[in-house]
């Protein structure tokens, strides 16, 4: 289940709980992050390639490459058995920006995204069927849990724009982290 939690950057033990999908789009549209619910036009394996899965999608994938003229589109895959989960982790956790949209559909597993927008911490559980796009410049983090299991479609304009720039604030520490969050959704 998706799950937006929005906190007062202040208050990171404390946030309103959003779990329908209309109510976490609307709230994400009004800080101009689009997301959106994806369905594959084909049956996936669990051994697709990464072209089977770039192909099951090709339809909603275009529709973004009209839409915002990205160029090229992949798939990255993480899991427990990673050799670099612990470093790609970290590296994620960090308060960061990119100079172009981040855009990111959900094809297996999950991940949580932090938007630090303003005074507020929005904090978005993506799951399997989610596509979230955050616009460039929008300071946020990335959390692929401990034991990370993922499968994700990228869409770029331009490569060197999703280089992340650090902003050396350790705001991420405060806020609960995908398995802590998951923890506090099953209990």
């Amino acid at each position: 289940m998706s799950v937006l939690k929005i906190y007062s950057e202040n208050t990171p033990t404390h946030g309103e709980r959003f779990s329908e999908f209309d109510d976490i789009e609307t709230k994400l549209k009004a800080i101009g992050v689009q997301f959106e619910r994806w369905t594959a036009s084909q049956i996936l394996n669990n051994d697709a390639s990464n072209d089977d899965v770039l192909n099951a999608y090709a339809d909603s994938i275009d529709r973004l490459k009209n839409q915002y003229g990205f160029q090229t589109a992949d798939v990255i895959k993480l899991d427990s058995t990673h050799p670099d989960k612990i470093a790609m982790r970290e590296k994620f956790l960090l308060e960061h920006t990119h100079s172009e949209f981040e855009v990111r559909f959900f094809v297996e597993g999950c991940g949580l995204f932090y938007l630090h927008v303003g005074e507020q911490i929005f904090g978005v559980l993506c799951e399997k069927g989610d596509l979230i796009s955050v616009p460039a410049n929008v300071t946020h983090w990335f959390d692929m849990g401990e034991n990370p299991n993922l499968a994700c479609i990228r869409l770029f304009t331009n490569p060197d724009g999703w280089v992340a720039n650090f902003t050396n604030n350790d705001i991420s520490k405060l806020f609960p982290t995908l398995d802590k969050l998951q923890g506090e959704l099953t209990a």
